[in-house]
């Protein structure tokens, strides 16, 4: 599948610890030529990009990718929601049936799958 910086990623549980998975795939989804907003508990910058504290409402998100356990989630619910994106990521170590039946019954696609390994194959 062809990149299209179109597609616009918010990456949940944003870090700008290098070790840790969502810096890495904000580092790989920026390498695609994706756009990409960033959250997480701490402000900061990664890659020229504002690391936000607040939950912020961005109209043109296509996929969320969590890197936050289930239990961290819950005070996500209903701002994931309200953004409406195309589909939900859990990486590896954030499954979350709750999550994912509200998610199916606002007809927002999910998958359980490693956001890195999706942009190395190409189906991203």
């Amino acid at each position: 599948m062809e990149s299209n910086a179109k597609n616009k990623t918010l990456i949940i549980g944003a870090s700008t610890n290098p070790e840790r998975y969502a810096y890495k795939a904000a580092e790989q989804l920026l390498a695609h030529k994706h756009d990409i907003y960033l959250l997480g508990n701490r402000p900061g910058e990664l890659f020229g990009k504002e690391i936000s504290i607040r939950q912020q409402s961005y109209p043109d998100v296509d996929t969320v990718t969590l890197y936050l356990s289930a239990k961290n989630q819950v005070d996500y619910y209903d701002y994931i929601l309200s953004l409406k994106p195309s589909r939900v990521i859990f990486n590896p170590g954030t499954e979350n049936p709750e999550l994912q039946s509200m998610l199916q019954k606002a007809s927002v696609e999910y998958q359980e799958a490693c956001t890195l390994v999706l942009l190395a194959t190409g189906q991203f």
